[in-house]
């Protein structure tokens, strides 16, 4: 019997970094979890401890600080391709290369003279994502978002599922929809060969303002989909992105169903049309899906390292 190594990898898990622009007197804050993780010519370290090759996790830590200070930190998906292309263009021994990155948003703060230069908020409306990809046959940019919490208080029903001995679930006409979305995004055709981007890809017309106009379309199918399941708002929020970003291949979601039960008032002498409600945090449904483009272009390593779409 033979024994070999496997697929493997490695890297920093992390990295908290902070960017303060202060090129103007209005600064702008950039907050970033940052993980990376390499592979390539690694067999020599696994099976003999040779570390001729191994790239240290100090060392992928102290890049990114070091990438920072010398580019700068514009939007996440532009710093994590360039670490991802510093890392395989700078070490032989390093054929791909994965890059995970969080943001968390930071608002100035407002004043009676608008908003301060150097204060700011905390945002909680979601973490924004992202997960590039690079190795020898192309790059790959996956974006997204995690903890975007919606919710619908009409136009939501859920009836017609099958009734089993074990079904106790009435059917509604009016119930309230919550859920907080987990959606990443893959972009098409021009990060399987870099430098073939269409005329219409984020790195053209800004990535921000991409991420921004993924999220709008999102929320407003949310809001404007009668839904009678949440898998049919689900798609209906693809379908929304797919139709109007040609540069977006194929989107997938992970939702939670956000259960709020109407409160029995009965015994109380009470009425309860759809007013009350216990919000209940577990157990819940939770629905994932891909809404994708008939035409769209292999993947190729994109997902492998998207935590919970793998």
């Amino acid at each position: 019997m033979g024994i070999r190594l496997g697929r493997n990898e490695y890297g920093k898990a992390e990295v908290r970094l902070v960017h303060v622009d202060r090129s103007a007197s209005v600064h702008r804050i950039k907050d970033l979890n940052v993980s990376t993780r390499l592979r390539g010519d690694m067999e020599a370290v696994h099976t003999r401890g040779d570390n001729t090759n191994c790239l240290t996790t100090d060392t992928q830590k102290n890049t990114v600080y070091a990438l920072a200070r010398e580019h700068g930190v514009g939007a996440a998906e532009e710093f994590g391709l360039l670490l991802a292309r510093h890392f395989t263009g700078e070490h032989a021994s390093v054929h791909g290369a994965a890059v995970e990155l969080q943001e968390f948003a930071w608002q100035r703060i407002p004043t009676s003279e608008g908003p301060h230069g150097h204060a700011f908020v905390r945002s909680g409306a979601e973490t924004r994502t992202v997960v590039v990809t690079a190795d020898r046959g192309g790059e790959w940019v996956v974006s997204g978002f995690e903890g975007l919490t919606v919710l619908k208080s009409a136009d939501s029903e859920f009836r017609g599922f099958p009734r089993t001995r074990f079904t106790t679930l009435a059917e509604t006409g009016d119930r309230i929809l919550a859920t907080d979305v987990t959606a990443r995004w893959r972009y098409a055709a021009g990060w399987n060969a870099p430098g073939s981007a269409p005329e219409e890809a984020p790195e053209a017309v800004g990535w921000d303002a991409a991420y921004e106009r993924v999220k709008g379309l999102v929320l407003e199918a949310f809001a404007t989909t009668p839904s009678l399941a949440l898998q049919q708002s689900l798609y209906a929020m693809g379908e929304a992105v797919l139709r109007e970003r040609p540069d977006i291949a194929e989107i997938r979601f992970s939702m939670p169903n956000n259960h709020h039960f109407a409160v029995d008032l009965a015994p109380f002498g009470m009425d309860n049309p759809n007013v009350v409600f216990h919000a209940a945090d577990r157990p819940y449904g939770r629905i994932e899906a891909a809404v994708e483009r008939d035409d769209a272009p292999d993947a190729g390593p994109a997902w492998d390292s998207v935590p919970g779409f793998v």
